[in-house]
């Protein structure tokens, strides 16, 4: 609905356009690119949907790293077609991003500067092929619980766009479990690997899911939005109730000693998460960060010649179809 649509709608003429977008919230209705918005609303998002955007494109680089590295032709293709899917699932979202008045320009101005963040998960290295199993199940496994909700959040143009991203985040989470499931019935040497993928893995994956709900500045406002629909902290404990049995039945263990099961709440405690190497990741201190960094920044300054090149064929095509309309 537009601001004209919504001054001319009969019984809510008096009403103002706040508290006109507020009722379409209540009523689940979605925003769309052209709708009257709070700026703090169009603000949040582009912080949101960026941030998420930049997770899957900077997602692909510890993955890139063992394509050519992985045990099979299998292997190589499954992985091969992961890292697509992620360049796919930035694209999606960029596009999304640039519908609340945003440049792609601007967008990579920002990762590039350090003044958007992406995931932490990824300033972590992969030092053996165990890794890219890790990532798949504890990684992707932690984004399809943070996503699914988002195909349901009030921003149409983000909600359309979780659709397939959940869908292929989904295969993604298989393929790495079947990569944990074939390395733990292995040799004793493959089991270990396995073992210690998940040693490293596990605690990085709970803090994917941001900090504590008393820690985090921005979570009752997106609850309010319905950006997000579970807390940070409900989402982490749907986390850990589904992947602890998924642990067991590959006999792997994991890395927590004061994890139990709570009859009463029907689900798991856990130990202490350790926020400051989390907070340490975030502000750009973690062991990948400059190496992501530095990758992401040379990818873009030595690709110019490729969109320069991509623009001027483009704007050919385009002049050869005046030429045949006159």
């Amino acid at each position: 609905m537009s601001e004209k649509e919504i001054k001319n709608h009969g019984t809510e003429h008096s009403l103002s356009l706040e508290e006109i977008f507020e009722q379409r919230i209540a009523r689940d209705e979605k925003i769309e690119p052209k709708d009257w918005m709070p700026e703090k609303y169009r603000k949040t998002h582009i912080r949101q949907i960026s941030q998420h955007a930049h997770s899957e494109i900077v997602g692909m680089l510890p993955e890139g790293n063992w394509i050519t590295r992985a045990p099979s032709l299998r292997r190589k293709v499954a992985l091969l077609a992961k890292v697509q899917d992620e360049a796919g699932h930035g694209l999606y979202l960029y596009s999304a991003c640039e519908t609340l008045g945003i440049s792609r320009e601007e967008l990579y101005e920002q990762l590039h500067t350090g003044k958007a963040k992406y995931s932490s998960i990824f300033n972590y290295p992969t030092v053996t092929w165990a890794d890219m199993g890790a990532i798949g199940w504890l990684v992707d496994g932690a984004a399809i619980i943070n996503q699914v909700p988002l195909c349901s959040t009030s921003y149409g143009p983000y909600a359309r766009a979780m659709i397939r991203v959940c869908k292929e985040e989904s295969f993604h989470q298989r393929q790495g479990y079947e990569i944990m499931i074939t390395l733990a019935n292995g040799s004793p040497e493959q089991k270990e690997m396995a073992q210690d993928a998940l040693n490293r893995w596990w605690w990085p994956s709970l803090m994917m899911f941001g900090p504590t709900d008393a820690e985090s500045v921005h979570t009752a406002q997106s609850m309010k939005w319905k950006l997000k629909r579970k807390t940070n902290d409900e989402l982490r404990q749907q986390f850990i109730d589904q992947t602890v049995p998924q642990a067991e039945l590959i006999g792997l263990t994991i890395p927590d000693p004061d994890l139990k099961w709570n009859e009463e709440k029907k689900g798991y405690d856990f130990g202490k998460i350790d926020w400051d190497e989390f907070w340490q990741v975030v502000k750009g201190h973690g062991p990948c960060n400059k190496e992501r960094m530095t990758a992401r920044v040379n990818a873009w300054e030595k690709g110019e010649w490729v969109r320069d090149a991509a623009m001027a064929y483009a704007k050919k095509q385009e002049d050869k179809k005046l030429k045949k309309a006159i």
